[in-house]
C-alpha cells in the first residue's frame, strides 16, 4: 500500500503560489515590454522553482518496497530491510547503518511540540469540558495515543511499523547497509539506502536560471 506524507500547509502555500506564478506569467505575456518584462518573468520562474522544491516536490511516501524520501534536491530510497531506526527531532530522520537519510517534511515546530504536550497533559488530567459529549472507548483510545505527539511524530511511527511488518518477509541473502537483506527478489543483492538527483527539481531550477541569462543578456 502507497501512502503520502507531507506538509498539508506547505503544499497549500505552494499551489496557491502556483495559481498566482501563472497569473502573472500570462499577464507578462500579454502586456510584453522587452527587457522589463523578461526580468520579471525571470523573478517569477526562479521563486517559483524555489517553491516547487520546497513546498510542493517533499513528501515521505511509504511503498511495499520501501520508504521514499523527496527532499527538495534529492531522492533517498530506503528498503525496509535497511531501516535500523527512526527519530524525531524537527525533523524525521531514518538511520541504515551509517547512513542517516533526514527528511525535509513532515516537520516539527517547537510551537507544535509545546501543544502537542499540553494536549496530552490535559488528556491525562480528566480529558475534556463537561460540556463536551462523553467520547467513547475507541474515540478516548485514539486520543490517548496521539496524546503528546505530533504530526512528524506519527509519520515516524508509520515509519517503524511498517519497517517492522516487512522485517520477517525480508529475504536472508545478505546485508544492506545496517540491515538484513531485503527480499526484493533474487539477484537484486543486498539492501541498500539509494540516493539520487531528483531530476524534475533540477529540471526546474534549470528553466529559471535560463530566464534568468536571458534577462541579463536581453
Amino acid at each position: 500500500m502507497r501512502e503520502v506524507f507531507r506538509s498539508k500547509a506547505a503544499l497549500v502555500l505552494g499551489w496557491v503560489w502556483v495559481v498566482f506564478a501563472a497569473a502573472n506569467a500570462a499577464d507578462l505575456v500579454v502586456r510584453y515590454s522587452g527587457p522589463p518584462s523578461l526580468a520579471a518573468g525571470a523573478v517569477l520562474a526562479v521563486l517559483t522553482a524555489l517553491v516547487f522544491v520546497t513546498c510542493i516536490r517533499p513528501a515521505v511516501v511509504l511503498t511495499d518496497e520501501g520508504v521514499l524520501v523527496r527532499n527538495p534536491l534529492r531522492d533517498a530510497f530506503v528498503p525496509w530491510a535497511a531501516v535500523d531506526g527512526v527519530a524525531v527531532s524537527h525533523g524525521i530522520t531514518i538511520t541504515s547503518g551509517d547512513a542517516a537519510v533526514r527528511c525535509w517534511t513532515p516537520q516539527t515546530t517547537a510551537r507544535e511540540r509545546a501543544a502537542a504536550v499540553r494536549r496530552g497533559r490535559s488528556g491525562s488530567d480528566g480529558g475534556a469540558l463537561a460540556t463536551e459529549p462523553a467520547r467513547s472507548r475507541g474515540e478516548q483510545a485514539a486520543a490517548e495515543a496521539l496524546a503528546g505527539r505530533t504530526h512528524a511524530d506519527w509519520v515516524a511511527e508509520q515509519i517503524r511499523r511498517r519497517a517492522e511488518a516487512a522485517r520477517p518477509r525480508a529475504g536472508a541473502g545478505g546485508t544492506g547497509t545496517g540491515g538484513t537483506g531485503a527480499g526484493a527478489g533474487a539477484g537484486e543483492g543486498p539492501a541498500t539506502v539509494r540516493i539520487t538527483w531528483a531530476p524534475g527539481a533540477l529540471a526546474a531550477l534549470g528553466v529559471a536560471l535560463a530566464l534568468v541569462v536571458a534577462a541579463f543578456l536581453a
